[in-house]
């Protein structure tokens, strides 16, 4: 099934809370742009080159989805449900994903500069070649993770668990071990 624009906009401006079930559905290339989708689900959805540039996918299932080639610049996908989800060479810039689900995601290419993905799963995710340069990935589980390519460059890794990731020898981390400070008087 595929929508208009006109009807698209009927459809997201008539649910103003949230909660639609679009799930399988055709959406490639729709504009979404700062759209209300928060606990919408979009599992096994069409999102290809779909603009959703600052929309609130805030709880939202979006599992098996495929959003690649997405604009997600800014997005709200705090606690959302990306299990399995292809964001091939999605734009996720300053995107929120605090606490998200992307068990198994396919984020190869993808742009995650500056993405708060702190506490997020991204166990057994495919992460090659993607761009996480300033991202926040403290307390992220990045088990089993392919990291090869990727761009980590001043990345926050605090409790990250990369137990069985795939870490290229090229790329430099700086582990540090928890110190405290003591106060002499």
């Amino acid at each position: 099934m595929q929508f208009t624009s006109n009807e698209l906009y009927v459809l997201i401006n008539t649910h103003l809370d949230g909660g639609l079930w679009l799930n399988g559905v055709d959406l490639s290339g729709a504009n979404l742009s700062r759209a209300n989708l928060s606990v919408a689900n979009l599992s096994r959805s069409n999102l290809r080159e779909a603009d959703l540039s600052g929309a609130d996918l805030h709880g939202a299932h979006l599992n098996g989805a495929d959003l690649s080639g997405a604009d997600l610049r800014g997005t709200d996908l705090r606690g959302a449900q990306l299990n399995g989800t292809n964001l091939h060479e999605a734009r996720l810039h300053e995107a929120e994903l605090h606490e998200a689900n992307l068990h198994e995601a396919n984020l190869t290419q993808a742009i995650l500069s500056g993405a708060d993905l702190s506490g997020v799963d991204l166990s057994g995710a495919d992460l090659s070649g993607a761009d996480l340069s300033g991202a926040d990935l403290s307390g992220a589980d990045l088990t089993g993770a392919n990291l090869t390519g990727t761009d980590l460059s001043g990345a926050k890794l605090e409790g990250a668990n990369l137990e069985g990731a795939t870490i290229p020898a090229s790329v430099k981390l700086t582990v540090r071990a928890n110190s405290r400070r003591s106060t002499r008087q």
